[in-house]
């Protein structure tokens, strides 16, 4: 074995172990600060290959680290399958550990300095929204929904989502990693300014930016039955739950996804079950209903009840892979053999709308209701908000990862979809977590894993007219990043294949050997 391909081997294992230390800034750990220079060790790493072949892998390794910790907690659904999603969504960061060789191995100059700190934040993002496209199951541990419990830093995502703050941080970790290995003072003061610049913009927009005055109230409560395998049982919890809010002014109740497993459009006696409730608490109910319908497919909707029987209902269009469905299962289906993976695929929805929701005295309150993984897409929240919703509602059932980081991370997700929009946003969980947040992101109120029974808050809504510059300019960030990442390439791409020009070349006159015995 050469000295190259000795180093080299450890160099990679540090790599993967590196891409792990992010995902210690997300819920359960919980160090959301660790973010801002999480990623140095890895960028380290990428920077001192010796090739940039040797970068790119470094990058490979890099990623599928953090998605084999992110996502750990999906080993009893996919197994095995884990480690080919890592190996799946890892190699996108080869691109990085490329961008991050080319910008900053040494020696650093200004003008590589500066290029390394828009190109490698510009290409972290595009891999996160590369990974993110729905078929591929969705956004999940993006850098930036780390920052869940600071509402200053959402400032930056009322303005460009969550892609501007892991462009933030992913910029701040780039800035430190300047610091700490470049030499000449002009490239060092720009990575301070950078990195300053970084920590102080999502603070400063959130200070100058004028939030809308509340436009009325709703009075919302969150019902968690608590785990229960059987279907029946948990229907039961709901309804007791629900029957001790009688009395309480009340304009919604929001039960989680899966919270009956009846058709309510052919089961009268469990519909005539939810329309007492309906009648008793004088609120409306959205129910989630995991039911086999007429056509004989299983659907997840979010059902609206009143007293007169069923007003609306949604069905959920962006299904999770393995989990509801397997993606070419003629293929994958074998991993349900191994696994707790969909059986059976979901039906998925058509389309995305609200529902026409009222509050007691029967003004309108349109809410967005999406269901479970839904509220890790920025761009359905959006449209929500776009479309006039008073409140975002989510229904979630994650009793699979019950003693996982999973339902923490789940739950945060709905700061930074408020911050997004400028909307209110509720979640109740059938097992956990249940919890609000006011327009900004803040966290209202929660209610944990190990908690049963009723979560009640009164809301301050957001008017339906007014609209965040995320809601106005949607995803403007990521799609500027991958022009960026895209014209990067394609001046490396240039760079590497340029060959130099026809040059003339003088042959040296041949030189006697003048020394003693040879003339």
């Amino acid at each position: 074995m050469t000295l190259r391909a000795g180093l080299t081997q450890p160099a990679r294992y540090g790599a993967l172990a590196a891409g792990a230390l992010p995902v210690l800034a997300f819920p359960g750990v919980g160090l959301a600060m660790l973010a801002w220079v999480a990623l140095v060790p890895g960028l380290l790493a990428m920077q001192r290959a010796p090739s940039g072949r040797e970068a790119a892998v470094r990058g490979w390794w890099f990623g599928a680290g953090f998605i084999l910790v992110a996502m750990y907690w999906l080993i009893p659904s996919i197994g095995p399958g884990l480690i080919l999603l890592a190996l799946l969504f890892g190699a996108l960061q080869a691109a990085l550990g490329l961008a991050v060789w080319r910008t900053l191995h040494p020696p650093l100059t200004p003008l590589r300095a500066l290029t390394a700190l828009v190109v490698v934040p510009a290409v972290w993002v595009s891999c996160e929204f590369a990974r993110s496209w729905h078929a591929l199951g969705g956004p999940w541990a993006l850098l930036g929904a780390s920052q869940w419990e600071h509402p200053a830093i959402l400032g930056l995502a009322s303005v460009g989502g969550v892609w501007l703050v892991s462009a933030a941080v992913a910029a701040a970790n780039t800035a430190v990693l300047i610091l700490l290995t470049a030499h000449p003072l002009p490239v060092r003061a720009l990575a301070a300014g950078t990195l300053v610049a970084t920590l102080v913009a999502g603070p400063l927009l959130f200070a100058v930016q004028r939030q809308p005055a509340p436009d009325g109230s709703a009075a919302i409560a969150l019902v968690q039955p608590g785990q229960t395998a059987d279907p029946d049982a948990r229907l039961a919890s709901g309804v007791r739950i629900t029957q001790g809010l009688v009395g309480q002014p009340l304009d919604l109740i929001v039960w989680g996804e899966s919270s009956t497993t009846a058709d309510l459009d052919r089961d009268p006696a469990a519909l005539g079950d939810v329309r007492a409730l309906a009648a008793l608490t004088g609120a409306q109910l959205l129910v989630g209903e995991d039911a086999r319908k007429a056509d004989g497919r299983i659907s997840k909707d979010a059902v609206l009840i009143t007293p007169d029987g069923v007003a609306a209902r949604y069905r959920k269009i962006r299904l999770v892979p393995f989990g509801e469905y397997i993606p070419l299962r003629p293929v994958l289906g074998w991993i349900a053999g191994v696994s707790a993976a969909a059986g059976e695929n979901r039906a998925p929805g058509t389309a995305f709308h609200l529902l026409p929701t009222t509050d007691r005295a029967g003004a309108p309150m349109p809410v967005g209701a999406l269901i479970c993984f839904e509220s890790a897409f920025p761009d359905m929240s959006r449209q929500a908000a776009r479309d006039g919703a008073r409140v975002i509602v989510y229904q979630s059932a994650t009793s699979t990862f019950q003693d996982t980081w999973a339902p923490a991370q789940h739950a945060s997700l709905g700061a930074i979809r408020a911050a997004e929009t400028g909307r209110p946003v509720v979640q109740a969980a059938l097992t956990g977590d249940s919890v609000a947040y006011d327009s900004q992101g803040r966290r209202l109120a929660h209610l944990g894993t190990g908690s049963t029974g009723a979560l009640t808050l009164r809301l301050p809504l957001t008017a339906p007219t007014a609209l965040t510059w995320y809601d106005r300019l949607g995803d403007w960030v990521p799609l500027t990043a991958v022009a960026i990442t895209l014209t990067a390439g394609a001046a490396a791409l240039r760079s590497g294949t340029r060959r130099p020009g026809p040059q003339t070349r003088s042959t040296p006159a041949p030189t006697e050997d003048v020394t003693a015995g040879n003339p």
